[in-house]
């Protein structure tokens, strides 16, 4: 079997995973002023094309190093294991998330939380939400992530020989299907009607393609000269690019100065910039980001110090940290509006979930830090999605 995969951590991975979080955690209360803070406001992709860009990521640095090591079925029960473990999380989640919902909803008189969620088709056909739940159709607001994580998961158990051995071969057939999705409109249907929010479909390209960025060897071999004329090329065109893209969010702030200086033509080009079939100027966007962020944040001392170790810490329990952030969301919003909507305590509410979400996977890290000192390879493969941050040099 060709391919090594290098223990040497890289605190970037769950630096950046636990960016995605709080970003994440922040734009799911209706309102917050902390929401003006995370990465949609910056551009045209936000914290969910990160958050499983690194899934992939994550997946293939846990799973391609015990293919490598053990072989495909060991890696492949793993993989499936993990896709099991997201499964349960996302049943005992809504349990949960229906619980936490109604006593919000019943505590707060000026919003109906329940219908805000989602969650009207429950109180209407009880039993028919139940089966949808099991059935992975039944997704209320905030919980469309886990999944889609979970098939991602299960489809990589089958395909992981090709992405450690062929690459090509894996990413080439998910790009054409992103695309066949975007020209014929295939989704998957989603209970009480309508289709899933994160399309399978769409977004398993973008889980493959982080994949394939985990493996040690670069997808395009470039010689030491031409990678830098690359370098040279990218830079300017990626921050030009990045920079049209925050002049575009903007303006949507201020829709008359918008429509007044967009011409039709490249509006009707451009939108709408789906979010559900993954639309390619999000993943333009969200590449030239992470390129740059891969040439330009180094690693360091200082991601051991201060909120970076925070949030490395909650992007290396980032399914435990995310269940909770998807819980404590509707309370921080009831919080809010219990107070009127005062900017004060939506901010107070805000700051207070990332601390009980740090607290969690501070507490969590204490739990396994006897097990995290066998090693690098035991705690990955313990991990499976959430990996001890190893690094491959991938095309990023």
């Amino acid at each position: 079997m060709s391919g090594h995969f290098p223990y040497t951590r890289d605190l970037r991975i769950d630096f950046f995973r636990g960016i995605a979080l709080v970003c994440m955690f922040w734009d799911h209360i209706p309102g917050n002023p902390l929401g003006y803070l995370t990465l949609r406001n910056f551009g045209l992709s936000d914290a969910a094309e990160l958050f499983v860009f690194l899934a992939g990521y994550g997946a293939m640095l846990a799973y391609g190093r015990v293919y490598v090591r053990d072989g495909y079925f060991p890696a492949a029960l793993k993989a499936l294991r993990r896709a099991w473990v997201l499964y349960v999380a996302h049943v005992f989640l809504l349990a949960q998330l229906l619980a936490v919902v109604f006593v919000a909803n019943a505590r707060v008189e000026t919003r109906d939380f329940i219908s805000e969620m989602g969650l009207g088709y429950f109180l209407n056909e009880p039993e028919a939400a139940l089966v949808g739940g099991v059935l992975l159709q039944f997704k209320p607001v905030l919980m469309d992530p886990l999944p889609l994580y979970v098939i991602l998961m299960a489809v990589l158990a089958g395909v992981l020989p090709l992405l450690v051995r062929h690459p090509w071969w894996v990413l080439v057939p998910s790009a054409l299907l992103w695309l066949l999705e975007k020209h014929v409109g295939l989704n998957l249907p989603a209970a009480p009607e309508g289709v899933w929010f994160f399309n399978p479909l769409a977004w398993q390209f973008l889980f493959f393609l982080g994949a394939c960025c985990a493996r040690p060897r670069p997808l395009i071999r470039q010689r030491a000269i031409d990678r830098r004329a690359v370098d040279r090329l990218l830079l300017p065109l990626s921050c030009a690019f990045l920079l049209g893209s925050f002049v575009l969010s903007l303006s949507w702030r201020a829709p008359e100065l918008h429509d007044a200086v967009m011409p039709l033509t490249v509006a009707q080009w451009i939108y709408p910039i789906s979010k559900t079939d993954l639309d390619l100027l999000r993943v333009l966007h969200f590449l030239a980001l992470a390129w740059v962020a891969a040439r330009y944040v180094r690693p360091g001392a200082w991601l051991q110090r201060g909120v970076a170790t925070i949030l490395c810490l909650m992007g290396r329990y980032s399914l435990e940290v995310f269940c909770l952030s998807v819980l404590l969301a509707p309370l921080a919003d009831a919080a809010g509006a219990l107070s009127g909507d005062s900017p004060g305590m939506q901010v107070l509410a805000g700051m207070s979930g990332v601390a009980l979400m740090a607290a969690l996977a501070a507490w969590l890290d204490m739990l396994r830090r006897p097990r995290n000192l066998l090693g690098p390879a035991a705690a990955d493969a313990e991990a499976g999605l959430l990996p001890q941050g190893t690094q491959g040099k991938g095309i990023l």
